[in-house]
């Protein structure tokens, strides 16, 4: 390392810092893999990576996260020969890929005179720059928000200045932030609201579809799983799906056909992330409410990735935080995707544990088609359980029923006489309830 300082380069630049225990406890995943994944979030919002690390921690330090001995080297890194109170490299942001205090962040950016920011900031760094719609950014700020006013003591340098009241009324007014504080609470307050109304029209829409009634699929997984390549493949949809992480933040749902001509709607969501700040999960429960109402969930895994169990423990960890345990259990498929990557031996042997998985686990490639087919049946059959099986005797001139019967079952087997068309149709229980009411 060397003491000229970081290589200069055009963009935005930062410095990486992922600390870790040196294994055992809570560090389940590899240092240098968990370093990769920060660099790619910072990726993710075009920072240039000038410098990353894995930095052991076997004790944080109160004040600092960091031993002092690191504290001063990095700075150093940061600066090079130049004074550390110098203006010269302070649009440098340094990333601690852990959870930092306000007073932890507050003393590092004394330290080393650059924005600090920890692993909640960066995500909602990347959840800032992508939101989309109106829900998503409501839904972004509100976490935005939550994590700043703890971080109020961080982000002022006038909080000990008092605002006069009235000038009949003195007293010693108002601290700067407790102003700052109040008004963000009512910023909050207004968000919940709006997230309200938006949590009321999802349940209008989410009750007109059960009443078409269309069965819902929703795609969950580790961010960069390869699920909206997945869901383009399944929908012949066009929706951004780029090597890169959480390039999908706002649900997306399209129509998809399966086999036996059975249509559902399939909802690509938010992709997860290990250690995903609490405040996001909160905020985003009005998005997740959609993979609690699905029919099936579809658990998209990247079976190429090193540490694709950690991931899958990561996933399965966020729906039991979302209250969705039960039915995880109940009506889960497993894809194992981006199979084109793996080799012929490894292939084989994802194969084998499909086939001996409990639940449901297909092997697919998004990208070349493979296993797409096999994973179309294998939802229409998990739609179909519990459906119900009528033998329906109709007249030859009864054309709208008939139809009905095509659009609402699936039609195993028709006989057309001279004396009346018999089918036998298997349906949902809701619609053959419906066929028998109609027909009474």
């Amino acid at each position: 390392m060397s003491g000229r300082g970081l290589p200069v380069e055009a963009g935005p630049q930062c410095v990486i810092i992922h600390p870790h225990t040196g294994g055992g406890g809570a560090d389940l995943r590899e240092p240098e893999m968990l370093l990769g994944e920060a660099i790619g979030l910072a990726h993710a919002i075009d920072l240039n990576v000038a410098h990353s690390e894995a930095v052991k921690v076997l004790r944080p330090k109160p004040g600092t996260y960091l031993g002092g001995g690191a504290v001063e080297r990095i700075g150093a890194l940061i600066h090079g020969d130049e004074d550390a109170d110098s203006e010269a490299d302070n649009e440098t942001v340094v990333i601690l890929d852990c959870a930092l205090s306000p007073i932890q962040q507050r003393n590092l950016e004394t330290a080393w005179n650059c924005k600090v920011i920890d692993r909640t900031g960066l995500i909602l760094e990347i959840f800032g720059a992508r939101a989309q719609t109106k829900e998503g950014r409501l839904q972004v700020e509100l976490a935005a928000l939550t994590y700043q006013r703890s971080r109020l003591v961080r982000s002022w340098t006038h909080l000990e200045r008092q605002r006069g009241g009235a000038g009949f009324m003195g007293g010693p007014g108002e601290r700067q932030i407790e102003l700052d504080r109040r008004m963000i609470d009512q910023r909050i307050d207004r968000i919940k609201r709006d997230l309200k109304d938006v949590r009321r029209t999802r349940a209008l829409h989410r009750d007109a579809r059960k009443r078409v009634p269309y069965p819902v699929i929703a795609l969950v997984g580790y961010t960069n799983a390869g699920k909206s390549t997945l869901f383009n493949r399944l929908t012949d949809a066009n929706v951004s799906a780029k090597d890169q992480l959480f390039a999908t933040l706002d649900p997306t749902m399209r129509a998809i056909d399966l086999p036996s001509r059975q249509k559902a709607i399939l909802s690509d969501t938010v992709g997860f992330v290990s250690s995903l700040p609490h405040e996001l999960v909160d905020a985003f429960h009005a998005t997740l409410e959609e993979v609690q109402e699905a029919d099936v969930i579809v658990h998209v895994r990247d079976i190429a990735h090193p540490e694709s169990e950690a991931q899958n423990a990561d996933v399965l960890g966020v729906l039991t935080d979302i209250g969705i345990d039960e039915t995880v259990q109940r009506n889960l498929v497993e894809v194992l995707n981006k199979s084109d990557l793996l080799a012929p031996d490894a292939l084989g042997q994802a194969k084998t544990r499909a086939v001996r998985a409990n639940s449901p686990s297909i092997v697919v490639s998004a990208l070349s088609g493979e296993g797409c087919d096999t994973l179309r049946q294998t939802l229409a059959e998990r739609l179909s359980e519990g459906f119900e099986t009528l033998e329906v005797n109709l007249d030859p001139a009864d054309g709208a029923t008939l139809a009905w019967l095509y659009r609402h079952g699936d039609v195993v087997e028709r006989e057309d006489g001279d004396d009346g068309i018999w089918l036998r149709v298997r349906m949902s229980p809701i619609e053959a309830a419906r066929y028998q009411h109609q027909s009474h």
